[in-house]
């Protein structure tokens, strides 16, 4: 959209994982605002391993909503260099102890673009072989992995139990790609 020009902006906080700036912004009507922007690292990978016939989620425990939670396999793209598909390919072994025969990117998506810049490449990981899991702190340690079917993982986006924004687009994506 035209008339919003960025004028300048100041790192307010700089951490391990994000940096967060605050910019000023001339808006279309000759006024200005000012916006605070979590960058992310180089993005994030998410994964919905599929067998064939059921979908493969974790139940994690995640700290900023206080509560065990279903999600996909996903993390940061924090290894240097690496691409996103063997980021995704890294994550699924990681978290689900499954090596995917092919990944397939589905989309790619803004996580949160009303205060951040992070975007995440969503992955259909198939041909899946088990292997030892290689979960990296104290929740993924404690992750259940859980196998559902696809109308059964649907059914808690609906009954409101999934509640992770980059499960229910997974989720969603991939119903519309097996249906199609």
């Amino acid at each position: 959209m035209a008339g919003f020009r960025r004028r300048r902006g100041d790192i307010v906080y700089q951490g391990p994982g994000i940096t967060v700036g605050s910019y000023r912004y001339d808006t279309p009507d000759g006024g200005t605002m000012t916006r605070e922007v979590v960058h992310a690292h180089q993005g994030s990978v998410v994964v919905l391993p599929y067998t064939g016939t059921q979908v493969v989620l974790l139940r994690q425990f995640r700290a900023p909503v206080d509560a065990v939670i279903y999600e996909l396999p996903a993390g940061k793209r924090d290894v240097e260099g690496e691409d996103p598909a063997a980021a995704a390919r890294r994550e699924c072994i990681e978290e689900a102890g499954l090596d995917p025969g092919r990944l397939t990117l589905l989309l790619t998506f803004f996580n949160t673009p009303g205060y951040s810049d992070e975007e995440s490449w969503l992955y259909l990981a198939e041909d899946l072989t088990p292997v030892e899991a290689n979960p990296q702190g104290p929740e993924e340690l404690a992750a259940e992995v859980v196998e559902l079917t696809l109308d059964e993982a649907l059914g808690l986006v609906a009954s409101g139990e999934i509640k992770d924004a980059k499960t229910i687009i997974g989720l969603y994506a991939v119903s519309r790609r097996l249906l199609a």
